[in-house]
């Protein structure tokens, strides 16, 4: 007790908590949640590779790269010092937070502040470090900024406390809200007062939609400055990128109008199919480092027989978990997923002559959000005959759902797309990247919905997937699942293992040129042309299954 009226003492002080870390904070082993260590560890040799090997480029770009929360700033910071040593001016600003959801106390922030600037203080030999925690701004007020950033910090709050909670609707009363607005306000002012003057060629950040890092991609945006947004999937060496865009909107059309519509080589068929075979028995695969189910399939007709499915229609309502990144401001036909889900329901208890089967994500019960099944129930306590619930722990593979299946609707879940693969018609109710190409059915509205419901469920068989759709389906899978990610030497995840393995030197060495260098490219803005980089992966891939045959 003695200890926290201490630390609120001094945090109310100007200088008294850097006084107190010059004179014992800083000669302390630091144990706080908010860590660093990883980079602490390997960044000075790191400086030392970029000041021998380093690049030169021609022009050098002004390259601004943000994050905030310690593993990003981990990443980023080796992100900025790649970049540094391909030649260009960079500058890595930072917010020192170990959490998002939970109140810090002045006194703590600023010592995770003063330590953050103790372990990149090696980098500011080869780059800017632009602390935004310095930046003053007692003297100025929010409504002296853009009118635009009131919209910005309110719509990226609210995205904030969806993903946080993992709900579809927020309370703008809460705690958590009005903690998230008050952050991503103070945020947004030294962001905007940063890239307003820094005015860089491109900014640099992860994730780009929830955040201070949504925020920093709003205003970037408003100020007419070049983002990239980066995340990683579940790929080792790999990273998703996306340029003038949030990287969890999948936005894959530039991808698809470069490289769909052509034929499906065979070594591309064998790599998705060899993925999902891995998938469908609960097994990892290759680079995938994700285990996507956790019972292998025992068969069609074993589940068929569980569930009691007779010989009417059956329908596969695959469902979302709340709150991931991929279901934030999807909304298409609903104004929720719950809320498609209910009305579903309610239009198949008026259809008695087909069957329902709602599969509850099982990734549900690694969440404590809000569960699909509390919502089911409270809007339909007794479900007839012809509705079946799987939940989350039901111990059923859900491909196997998807061979009793005569045809899918889903939110945005990529089972939609597995389903597509198989020449089941699959209706897409949200925005989701592999809608709208050629494979599947995307109705505009709700009542387009029910026609198209209505029409699947009178001749399912008529409306199933021509041997065209269904290579073109094989052919976007493939394309997401091994083109969309891009070659990387660090993964979020396995960062510190990653970094002994490519060492900075070795990223900057021909070799590592050469696996990389484009990717980088990507990163400072350069255009991705999907059309001329063509299947860049695939020749990679037939020479792994030359060396297992």
């Amino acid at each position: 007790m003695m200890k926290d009226l201490l630390k609120n003492l001094l945090g109310k002080f100007p200088f008294a908590v850097e006084a107190y870390w010059l004179l014992e904070g800083s000669k302390k082993p630091w144990n706080a949640h908010y860590q660093l260590a990883g980079l602490q560890e390997i960044l000075p040799q790191a400086v030392a590779d970029v000041k021998q090997f380093g690049l030169n480029a021609d022009p050098p770009k002004k390259v601004c790269v943000f994050a905030t929360l310690h593993y990003w700033i981990e990443q980023a910071g080796l992100v900025a010092l790649a970049l540094t040593g391909q030649g260009h001016q960079v500058e890595l600003a930072y917010l020192p937070y170990a959490e998002w959801d939970r109140p810090i106390s002045n006194f703590d922030l600023r010592m995770q502040h003063l330590y953050s600037q103790q372990v990149l203080l090696p980098a500011g030999d080869v780059m800017r470090i632009v602390p935004l925690l310095n930046f003053d701004l007692s003297d100025v007020k929010f409504s002296d900024y853009p009118p635009e950033l009131k919209e910005i910090v309110r719509q990226v709050s609210d995205y904030d406390t969806q993903y946080t909670l993992q709900v579809e609707e927020t309370d703008t009363k809460s705690k958590l809200y009005k903690l998230r607005l008050k952050r991503n306000t103070l945020a947004a002012m030294a962001l905007y007062d940063w890239l307003a003057v820094s005015q860089p060629d491109v900014l640099v950040l992860p994730n780009g939609t929830i955040l201070e890092m949504g925020v920093a991609y709003q205003i970037a945006r408003l100020l007419g400055i070049r983002t990239v947004t980066f995340e990683f999937a579940d790929q080792r060496e790999r990273i998703w990128l996306a340029q003038d865009d949030e990287i969890m909107s999948h936005h894959t059309d530039e991808l698809w109008q470069g490289l769909g519509g052509q034929p499906l080589p065979e070594a591309a068929r064998k790599a998705v199919g060899d993925l999902i075979f891995a998938r469908k028995n609960a097994k990892l695969w290759g680079d995938f480092a994700r285990q996507w189910q956790q019972t292998p399939a025992r068969g069609g007709s074993e589940v068929r027989q569980a569930l009691g499915l007779d010989e009417r229609p059956v329908a596969l309502l695959a469902t979302n978990v709340l709150g991931d990144s991929l279901t934030l401001g999807r909304q298409r036909i609903s104004g929720t997923m719950a809320e498609m889900i209910v009305g579903t329901i309610r239009w198949f208890l008026g259809h008695p002559e087909a069957q329902l089967v709602i599969r509850v994500h099982p990734g549900e019960l690694n969440t404590h959000g809000t569960s699909m099944v509390d919502v089911i129930q409270k809007n339909f306590p007794n479900l007839p005959e012809h509705i079946h619930l799987v939940r989350p722990g039901d111990k059923t593979n859900t491909y196997d759902l998807v061979e009793t299946t005569d045809f899918g609707i889903v939110y945005t879940t990529t089972v939609g797309l597995e389903m597509a693969m198989t020449g089941l018609p699959v209706v897409v109710t949200g925005k989701t990247h592999y809608a709208e190409k050629g494979f599947t059915l995307d109705p505009a509205n709700w009542q387009d919905y029910e026609n198209i419901l209505s029409k699947l469920v009178a001749d399912p068989t008529a409306m199933r997937l021509s041997q065209k759709q269904v290579e073109q389906a094989w052919l976007y899978a493939y394309l997401f699942f091994f083109e969309f990610s891009l070659p990387f030497p660090w993964h979020l995840l396995w960062l510190h293992e990653d970094f002994q393995a490519r060492p900075m030197r070795f990223v900057l060495s021909p070799e590592g040129q050469q696996r990389y260098a484009q990717t980088f490219g990507y990163l400072l803005g350069e255009p991705l042309d999907w059309a001329a980089r063509g299947l860049a992966r695939l020749p990679a891939l037939s020479k792994q299954e030359e060396t297992l045959e």
